[in-house]
């Protein structure tokens, strides 16, 4: 079965870094598009960013040029490096895996950034 198990969230100030991580397990890895969604209280879900499996990349709007995604197949991992932290990027974040209208998600990882 698909398993997805983030790491990698933490506290960190205003202005700083952080690299998230994502083990995936129990699927092709490689053909499957991978996505990181974040979701702060009392908001909704929201898509962060998406990397194909062709290796294609989109992003929100309000993490352009800040955050960067990228996979790794040989280890079955996706990456999220969030740079220029700002305290609205305070949100538990999720990884997904998504192929043939199939979503699955991890656990999610806390990500808090203090002003």
């Amino acid at each position: 079965q698909v398993q997805l198990v983030e790491s990698g969230g933490g506290l960190v100030q205003s202005g700083g870094s952080l690299r998230l991580s994502c083990e995936a397990s129990g699927f092709t890895f490689s053909s499957y598009a991978m996505m990181w969604y974040r979701q702060a209280p009392g908001k909704q879900r929201e898509l962060v960013a998406l990397i194909t499996s062709g290796g294609r990349t989109n992003y929100a709007d309000s993490v352009k040029d800040r955050f960067t995604i990228s996979r790794d197949n040989a280890e079955n991992r996706v990456y999220l490096q969030m740079n220029s932290l700002i305290p609205e990027d305070t949100a538990v974040y999720y990884c997904a895996a998504s192929a043939g209208g199939r979503v699955d998600w991890g656990q999610g990882t806390q990500v808090t950034v203090s002003s």
